[in-house]
Parts: C-alpha cells; structure tokens; sequence
C-alpha cells in the first residue's frame, strides 16, 4: 500500500486509487485510511517524451513501463503496476483526459499486475459473472443493459479484470458503476439522453451511471459469448471449441498489441488456457438490423438455464 496526502481515495477493479486528477465515475471511500494501492499523479513527462520521441510512434513499452501520448490530450506513464503519471496539453479536456486513464491506463497496469484486461461488458446472474466480448459496436454495452434492466447488475463495461483463483477457476474484480452506450441505444431503451453526460467529442455516445445495479464483489466468470454482426435474418448461437478459445481470448484482449512487448506471451497462454478448461465460450451472432439486445439477453439466459 502506499500512503497519501490529502487527495480523494476512489475504488476501481477493487483497488484504492489515490489521484491528483478528479474521477467522478469512481465511487469515492468513505473510511479515513490515507493509502492506496495505485497512484493518479500530474507530472511533466515532455523532457522524457522529447528523448524517446519517434516519428509516427506514439506508445514505447519496457518490462515495467508504458508510455503513450494522446495527440491535443495528454502524455500517460504507466509503471511498475501501481502509478499513472498524467502530463495533460494545454488546452486538453478533462473529461478526455479521465478517458484514457480509465481505459488504456488501467489496463495496462492490469497487464503490470498479471491480471487479464478483457474488452467488452459483464453482469451478474446467479452469483456468477458472465462476460461479453467483440469488436467496437458489436453490441457489448447495449447487450448488458439488456440484463441490467432485467434486474441483473453490472459487473464491468470496457474493461474487465479476470484473475485465476488457486483452483484456475477465472474470477472477475468488478470495475466502476457506468456504462458508454450509443444514442441508438438509448433510443431502443426508451431512455432519455438529457440525464446523461455525452462522452468527449462523441456527442451520441454517453456516459450512464449504473450506482445502484452494479456488483461490487468479486465473482467466478462462468460463461463469454463473443458478439458478432451478420447478415443472418435471425440470432444464432454456436459453442467454440479446443484450441479456438484460445484465439477469440487473445482477440478480445484489452490492449493486446502490450502482450509481447511486455513479455507475457507465455502468461498469457497459460492464463487463457487455464480459462477455457473452466468455462464455456459461444459466438452469439445477430443481425445487423433491428434492435435485439432484449431478444438476445432472453437466448443466453435461456442457456444457462439449461445447463443448470
């Protein structure tokens, strides 16, 4: 742990964070104890930048450390698993800085910490987690507001942490109570845009808080289904087996590009291995037209009704 002056403690992927820089989407601890497991610090990082500066190359990775810039944002420095150094531009938004130190930040200290970054969203059914995953606009985010209103809560959006219990069972640490869904989405939902806050330079894309459907305990991670859009009139639903599993969990690594440069190849196989032997993988396909999230939450939980 490590201790702190003075600044907000805030609970994200059941760490204490400590920063220098707001985070209004992370729940805020309540009890008096002034350390952290990970520091938020603003620094200058455009001397160091300037040495390691290449052209067209924005990320530089070492075994401990990351660094990448955000053109009109800001310089991150990730390191040894426990601080994020933020160097805003001037005139940067804050609301895009809180982006990247909440996304590509995260889950490249997650890899720090030998912990998966999956991409996509999770909820909870039954005392377990259930994940969804595929490329941007498949559908992750709005298939998990499918559950959520179905009562089911929030496990994580964007970024889900999985660890391996002793046992190999995969667990997920939840990560923070707000969803990122599309003005489409919300339109499918019947829910109104005027209560939430658009998301930096998407202006039909925006931030939802979830503080009372969100599950703050660690969790099994039971089942993933991959999200895919196709050109099938109607949803259809297939397991993945042996060795494909390996490759969907690879392709669906937050940050995957981080894998070699940071040496993790072998952890990362003998993770993802270790994950397929404990649970079930399905591509869920669905048609691009339409809107089926509620159709499709009604598939899987058909599913796992069946297998008990």
């Amino acid at each position: 742990m490590i201790p702190t002056l003075n600044k907000p403690i805030y609970i994200a992927f059941g760490y204490r964070l400590a920063s220098d820089i707001a985070l209004p989407e992370l729940p805020v601890m309540q009890d008096m104890d002034q350390t952290a497991d990970i520091v938020v610090e603003r620094a200058d990082l455009s001397e160091e930048w300037g040495r390691l500066a290449v052209p067209n190359r924005t990320t530089f990775v070492t075994v401990d450390r990351i660094m990448f810039q955000i053109a009109g944002t800001a310089t991150y420095c990730i390191q040894d698993g426990n601080k994020i150094i933020v160097s805003p531009m001037a005139g940067s938004d804050e609301d895009r800085i809180r982006l990247y130190i909440l996304g590509s930040c995260m889950g490249a200290l997650l890899f720090q910490r030998r912990i998966l970054p999956l991409h996509g969203s999770a909820v909870e059914i039954g005392g377990k987690a259930y994940a969804f995953v595929g490329d941007s606009g498949a559908g992750k985010s709005t298939l998990a507001t499918a559950f959520i209103q179905r009562g089911y809560p929030l496990v994580s959006d964007d970024v889900i942490a999985v660890s391996l219990a002793p046992d190999q069972t995969p667990m997920v640490m939840p990560s923070y109570p707000q969803q990122k869904l599309w003005q489409e989405s919300l339109d499918g939902f019947d829910m109104e845009n005027a209560s939430y806050r658009p998301i930096f330079q998407r202006e039909t894309k925006f931030a939802v808080p979830v503080p009372g459907m969100f599950y703050k305990e660690r969790l099994p991670l039971a089942g993933i289904f991959e999200l895919v859009k196709s050109d099938m009139e109607t949803m259809q639903m297939y397991p993945i087996r042996n060795l494909e599993k390996l490759s969907i969990l690879y392709g669906h690594t937050y940050r995957n590009s981080f894998i070699s440069r940071l040496g993790l190849m072998e952890w990362h196989l003998n993770m993802t291995a270790g994950m397929a032997s404990k649970l079930g993988l399905f591509r869920l396909y669905r048609p691009i037209t339409g809107f089926t999230a509620p159709d499709l939450a009604s598939l899987i939980l058909n599913l796992i009704d069946k297998e008990g």
